[in-house]
């Protein structure tokens, strides 16, 4: 029979961690209870206690990487001596270097974490922040995402705050001073590629908002299933559009800026992408110039929006702009994309009450295009501040039922 018997606050640092690796040694060869329910709150346990000694290895690398020790052992640095002598990978040890140089600056943080009542992974989220903050930010941005853990949001959502926090502050404190770029929402898109040894490529990039409505205008259509037996998923079909793209084999991108006339005669009006990202003037002016972007003026222009009776169908123009205002279809409650629909004449263009001008037209799915002209009387039509119609569906009464004692008439009587 072992045992140990330890007086915790009479015994070295030393002796503690000899102690807690013989524990370590024999956990790792126990067999796991049979119950789930235990398991589940044995895991709990040990992950905060492992969490806690991850706090404790954070002050060790610390006061090692501090003194240069490594160096007189022959490594160049302590991310390679946690490379080499931990056989951890290089994100692991770029991550326990960093919260050992980052625990004092994070005194609520090292506490929380010390106490076991924040996790690892929360506590190398935060440190990684702080390593771009000065000594004032780094208090300030403690405060905010450990207002964020508490608030329950994820390591991954915390981690993505984190990553803009310099932002946040100057926000929050009105000292933000971006470029003229930054002040109007716009960010260079990038783009690498890498090649693979067996001839592929890697692509990775980040697109800013006006790129990536390209993408999706160019991309979205071209990438859905190509019918009930495409097995492949949505990143093997994207790549395959891309190739179609890049090879010709599309059709024009469909884009749209919308701003007024005077937007693009040099105006501070803004402009908006359809799904309302907005576009400060110069930068739409700028984009409007663009291949594949196509400016929709809601003004006099050379977009012809009024056709009056002289032309049965609307055209691609009029399609954009419909398409602004009607992200589904027009009958209250029908979900199919606007994108989707047919273009509806509200009064019905055959009886010379609805000319084909863009105030006398909507978007309505096909389904229910034919039900608004063969039941009239059972739809509602109004009309919203932003110019949207809106179709409401009154249901037929219902049919009185009969009772009879003739089985022949009794799907009749229905």
């Amino acid at each position: 029979m072992r045992s140990i018997m330890i007086d915790l606050d009479e015994a070295s640092t030393m002796e503690l961690v000899d102690v807690a690796a013989a524990v370590a040694a024999e956990l790792a060869h126990r067999t796991p209870p049979e119950s789930p329910a235990a398991c589940l709150d044995l895991t709990r346990t040990l992950a905060a206690a492992v969490d806690q000694q991850e706090s404790c290895l954070a002050g060790l690398i610390g006061v090692v990487d501090a003194a240069g020790e490594v160096q007189r052992w022959g490594l160049p640095s302590t991310r390679a001596w946690l490379r080499s002598e931990l056989g951890l990978r290089d994100q692991r040890a770029t991550e326990r270097l960093i919260l050992a140089r980052q625990r004092h600056r994070l005194p609520q943080v090292a506490k929380r974490w010390a106490a076991g009542e924040l996790s690892q992974g929360y506590a190398a989220t935060i440190a990684a922040a702080a390593t771009r903050l000065d000594d004032d930010d780094c208090a300030t941005a403690e405060n905010l995402l450990l207002d964020m853990v508490d608030q329950g949001f994820s390591a991954g959502t915390v981690a993505a705050f984190g990553k803009r926090i310099s932002e946040v502050i100057a926000e929050r404190d009105d000292t933000e001073n971006p470029d003229a770029d930054t002040r109007h929402g716009y960010t260079r898109s990038w783009l690498t590629s890498t090649r693979s040894l067996d001839g592929g490529r890697y692509l990775k990039g980040w697109l800013n908002a006006e790129d990536a409505a390209i993408f999706d205008g160019t991309l979205a259509a071209l990438a859905k299933p190509a019918g009930a037996e495409d097995q492949r998923d949505l990143p093997e079909r994207t790549a395959a559009a891309l190739t179609s793209v890049l090879a010709g084999g599309h059709a024009a991108t469909k884009v749209t800026v919308i701003c007024d006339l005077d937007t693009l005669t040099g105006t501070d009006t803004p402009a908006r992408l359809t799904d309302g990202t907005p576009i400060p003037a110069e930068q739409a002016r700028r984009i409007a110039l663009n291949a594949g972007v196509s400016p929709l003026l809601l003004a006099s222009g050379n977009t012809p929006l009024y056709l009056g009776h002289r032309v049965r169908f609307a055209t691609p123009g009029q399609r954009r702009v419909l398409e602004t205002l009607y992200p589904t279809c027009a009958v209250q409650g029908c979900e199919v994309p606007g994108s989707l629909c047919e273009i509806d004449h509200v009064n019905g263009w055959a009886l010379g009450q609805s000319p084909t001008d863009i105030d006398q037209l909507a978007l309505c799915c096909g389904w229910h295009n034919r039900y608004k002209h063969t039941n009239a009387e059972h739809i509602r039509i109004s009309r919203t501040t932003t110019g949207r119609y809106l179709y409401h569906l009154h249901p037929p009464p219902r049919r009185r039922s009969t009772i009879t004692s003739d089985p022949s008439l009794w799907s009749e009587a229905a």
